[in-house]
């Protein structure tokens, strides 16, 4: 068992960004077991869910003329438009059937405001909303965090950035990550992290 004050963040291991889901990220369902393998060596485990209503507005059919993967401008900033995906219920939300999810002390969903999206496990992308994750950390006396899931150059990289800034200390355990690389989106999710001073475990 690792330290009282280190927690395991797992992110978004869900139906849909793995193989044949929705927005299906390539190997997403090969880090399950090494997640699993994880879970008991933590005090504090905590799980994200991308939790969204039907009308999303990131998803590209809420935007006609508009294709998945097209980059807009929002209120909060640019925003990548996706294929529908973790819809509140449907079974692309739920977790990999074949992932623990017993251990996990605390499930954040995100992504469940209409006008706006939320990569982050902390906040909101307007990086200014957040979701009670910090809060809920320092209660429980975690200090140092290990992030895996999905995917690596989006919602595990903003979780990672906000909770360096936070103050927490963070690895990315990259071999239980796999990524989406939108032109050149893991290379530059990786600097980002580093030069916010996350450690990076290949």
């Amino acid at each position: 068992m690792r330290g009282a004050d280190e927690a395991l963040i797992v992110i978004d291991v869900q139906n849909d960004f793995c193989p044949g889901g929705a927005l299906a990220v390539a190997g997403g369902d090969q880090i399950v077991p090494g997640i699993n393998a994880l879970l008991d060596d933590f005090a504090v485990r905590v799980f994200t869910q991308d939790w969204h209503p039907d009308d999303h507005s990131s998803f590209a059919d809420q935007h006609p003329g508009r294709a998945p993967y097209d980059v807009i401008e929002m209120p909060y900033g640019p925003q990548v438009l996706w294929p529908v995906h973790c819809v509140q219920g449907s079974a692309g939300a739920a977790f990999h059937p074949d992932l623990r999810t017993d251990p996990a002390d605390l499930i954040i969903r995100k992504g469940f405001r209409p006008g706006i999206d939320s990569y982050s496990a902390f906040f909101e992308n307007d990086h200014t909303t957040p979701t009670g994750l910090e809060g809920y950390l320092r209660t429980r006396g975690a200090t140092r965090l290990t992030l895996v899931g999905l995917a690596t150059d989006f919602c595990v990289n903003y979780s990672a950035v906000d909770a360096a800034k936070l103050g927490f200390e963070v690895r990315v355990d990259e071999t239980l990550c796999r990524g989406i690389d939108l032109d050149g989106s893991l290379q530059a999710a990786r600097a980002g992290m580093r030069e916010a001073g996350v450690t990076l475990v290949a």
